[in-house]
């Protein structure tokens, strides 16, 4: 479930950066997709830590 949460807070956050920079769809849908993958794998590693704490 997190890292669903933190795959779509990346995906947001990187079509606002694009978009912030003016960049068009193409550029947002790449940027959205980027940081979609670098999110989920931060919660991926996330989520192993908060299982291994209990």
């Amino acid at each position: 479930m997190i890292v669903i949460v933190f795959a779509l807070l990346g995906a947001a956050f990187g079509v606002w950066r694009a978009r912030r920079r003016n960049g068009n769809r193409l550029d947002m849908a790449q940027y959205g997709a980027i940081f979609a993958l670098i999110f989920a794998v931060i919660g991926v590693f996330l989520t192993i830590y908060l299982d291994r704490l209990v």
